[in-house]
């Protein structure tokens, strides 16, 4: 019944070495298995093995961590692979892809994570040593989507590892906490657009009590919602599983069952989304329109230019838009878009670093009068 639609075609084949748990190994094991019968029509083959721990403990076939390497009308050759990529969060289509082109996104994938999980971690730093820059609102705002970004890239760094311990309860409690933070992520990126809207476009505003706390309460609140609903239905929809089945993307814990992915990550993402972005396009006409009110067109036109570029792009960056390059990554445009979905969204990060502590003069400055010496710090600064 765990197979499905498809029927075993070789004979079960077990190895096993006495008082001792082979696993994480540098080479993969490689087995050619013979056919029962010819594949003359040219199916689709998966390797699997049996999981004692699927089904409440009564077993399956299970697909993680079995890659099929070779395979033609009489033979089948298996071997274990342990790859991860970013783009495995919000692949829509949650279907195989190239071997090739998995390894160069698990490479990016790791790289830009490690950065910017450094440059957030430096960003955060930054921000609490230094009490005047976090007394404003949209510091404390920037503050909490730092440390839901960070808490995202550390988990994603780390899940192959967890999961590496088949153990059902870690690999679930990582999942979940996955799931959490990239939520609370993205809840955050909305929280900073909402923001944005009522400083710039809505000039008026009535005063909010408490401002900070409701946001934290809808920052982190929502996506606890979300997951404790998903628990409370079924907790094994989160486990070490594949999202595709010929071409797993083994050793990695996340939400395994469809419907609640596109329900309870999908969705969610893309009316953040859509919010974001409208709130993008709000905010930067808000922007041309009061540089209009107060510039007149002359020669610095170029200078006026730059500065709108240098708005949206920090803008783009900060309301997490690059993320909406997983909704176009279809068809023969698929592997192009998740390039650019791993290389921008694993450097968010980065980019939120440059535009919001090297860009900005009065995180400069207050970085030069506290932490720098020489002719590089400053004495009189108030």
């Amino acid at each position: 019944e765990s197979l499905k639609k498809e029927r075993l075609n070789t004979k079960v084949v077990s190895a096993s070495i006495e008082n001792a748990s082979i696993q994480n190994l540098n080479e993969p094991v490689t087995i050619t298995l013979q056919h029962i019968h010819q594949n003359t029509g040219n199916a689709a083959v998966h390797c699997v093995f049996w999981d004692f721990q699927k089904n409440n403990g009564l077993g399956g076939w299970n697909t993680s961590g079995c890659e099929m390497e070779y395979t033609d009308m009489n033979y089948t050759i298996c071997f274990c692979n342990h790859l991860t990529h970013f783009g495995v969060l919000l692949d829509l289509s949650r279907t195989e892809i190239d071997i090739t082109h998995d390894r160069i996104l698990t490479l990016l994938s790791y790289a830009g994570c490690g950065a910017s999980s450094l440059f957030l971690g430096i960003t955060l730093v930054t921000y609490l040593a230094l009490e005047k820059l976090r007394r404003d609102n949209p510091s404390k705002i920037l503050l909490n989507l730092c440390a839901a970004l960070l808490m995202l890239n550390m988990l994603f760094l780390t899940n192959s590892w967890l999961s590496s311990f088949n153990q059902p309860g870690l690999c679930i409690t990582a999942a979940a906490l996955l799931h959490y933070f990239l939520l609370a992520a993205f809840t955050w990126m909305c929280l900073e657009s909402v923001h944005f809207y009522f400083t710039l476009v809505k000039v008026f505003n009535v005063y909010v009590p408490k401002y900070i706390l409701k946001c934290c309460i809808a920052g982190w609140g929502l996506p606890a919602i979300v997951i404790t609903i998903v628990l409370i239905i079924n907790k094994d929809f989160y486990g070490n599983g594949s999202h595709s089945e010929s071409n797993p993307f083994s050793n990695f814990c996340w939400i395994q069952e469809n419907t609640v992915f596109y329900t309870s990550v999908v969705a969610y993402v893309f009316l953040i989304f859509l919010t974001n972005t409208a709130m993008f396009i709000t905010v930067l006409l808000q922007i041309h329109s009061m540089k209009s009110r107060t510039q007149k067109r002359s020669r610095i036109w170029k200078r006026v230019f730059l500065q709108d570029l240098k708005s949206a792009f920090s803008l783009m960056f900060l309301l997490g838009l690059t993320w909406g390059f997983v909704f176009f990554a279809w068809g023969a445009v698929r592997i192009f878009f998740l390039y650019l979905f791993s290389i921008f969204n694993t450097l968010q990060g980065f980019f939120i670093f440059v535009f919001h502590c090297l860009m900005k003069e009065d995180v400069v400055k207050q970085c030069r009068v506290h932490f720098c010496w020489g002719r590089f710090r400053l004495s009189n600064y108030s």
